[in-house]
């Protein structure tokens, strides 16, 4: 007897969806991707999914009990150096 999908949890959750799930915006999530600081996922077809699971175990892993626990810090976003001055003109040289 096959179970009717409808009543099935969700095991995969879209960016909006799973930002809902963790009470983030999607852009936050999406920068977590980004930065490589967020929780796993996968592409299926094109399109970014998360595990239900997944999501849980990254919002456990934030866990703290102190502001003071390094547990509880993300790593900073990856800086790029400045521009390096390129003169020009006259006394560009």
């Amino acid at each position: 007897m096959r179970p009717d999908l409808a009543v099935l949890p969700p095991r995969f959750l879209r960016t909006k969806e799973a930002a809902e799930f963790l009470s983030l915006s999607s852009r936050t999530l999406e920068k977590h991707r980004t930065y490589g600081t967020g929780p796993g996922y996968r592409k299926l077809g094109g399109r970014v999914v998360y595990a239900v699971d997944e999501l849980q175990a990254w919002a456990e892993r934030g866990a703290v009990t102190s502001t003071s626990d390094p547990r509880g810090s993300v790593l900073p976003a990856k800086r790029h150096p400045p521009a390096a001055f390129a003169p020009t003109g006259r006394y560009g040289r």
